[in-house]
């Protein structure tokens, strides 16, 4: 039976590294062993900043919300203590795009709210 050789697989191997390195700056787009360090290397940058994303939005809703409850004369807190206790089901996300866009609807939830208080 004849030998298969290696030359093949290790070739697409080297190419799929070179082809995900395309646009790093000097030797990292060219050389193997600078490529894949780089390409692991923004892989890992790239899990963490996935999970850094769903953190920064979630600080971002909370602080929309935190303002405008401001202006509302409650603060954050009590406001969601008085939404879980009136039974009112609603995420952050929604409530920072109430906050921003429309602000009669977030004054009745802060009202709702402090009647559960």
């Amino acid at each position: 039976m004849a030998r298969i050789k290696a030359a093949l697989m290790t070739r697409k191997r080297r190419k799929k590294i070179l082809r995900a390195a395309k646009g790093y700056w000097g030797a990292k787009s060219k050389h193997f062993k600078m490529a894949k360090q780089a390409v692991m290397k923004s892989g890992n940058y790239a899990f963490v900043g996935r999970k850094q994303k769903k953190r920064d939005f979630r600080a971002l809703w909370i602080t929309r919300i935190s303002a405008q409850c401001k202006q509302n004369d409650i603060n954050y807190s009590k406001f969601m203590c008085g939404l879980k206790r009136s039974g009112i089901n609603i995420n952050r996300k929604m409530l920072a795009e109430l906050a921003v866009s429309d602000k009669e609807a977030f004054k009745s939830l802060v009202e709702k709210a402090r009647q559960a208080l």
